[in-house]
């Protein structure tokens, strides 16, 4: 069994109105990540994934692919400690 992580990521660029939070639920959804999403007051989406280090990687990777609607121009990414029971992947408002 791989490890488990969880990063904080700070999202910027074409990333509020477009989809991004059901994108990154999406992801996580297909690669068994739990955590959050949410849209902040200053245009950014900020998240926390956790799961098997290669699946978050996976979901980091889509994300800076974007696609026609979503342009990710920044991704900060911080470690945290994984959060022991959290069963889903929910979208914050």
């Amino acid at each position: 069994m791989e490890h488990v992580i969880r990063r904080y990521a700070c999202a910027s660029g074409r990333v509020q109105g477009v989809g991004f939070r059901m994108f990154v639920r999406q992801q996580a959804v297909m690669n068994d990540i739990t955590g959050w999403v949410m849209n902040m007051s200053d245009g950014t989406v900020t998240m926390e994934l956790q799961g098997a280090e290669s699946a978050v990687e996976t979901a980091f990777a889509a994300m800076r692919e974007g696609n026609y609607f979503i342009h990710v121009e920044h991704l900060e990414i911080e470690e945290r400690e994984p959060v022991d029971g959290e069963r889903d992947f929910t979208i914050k408002y």
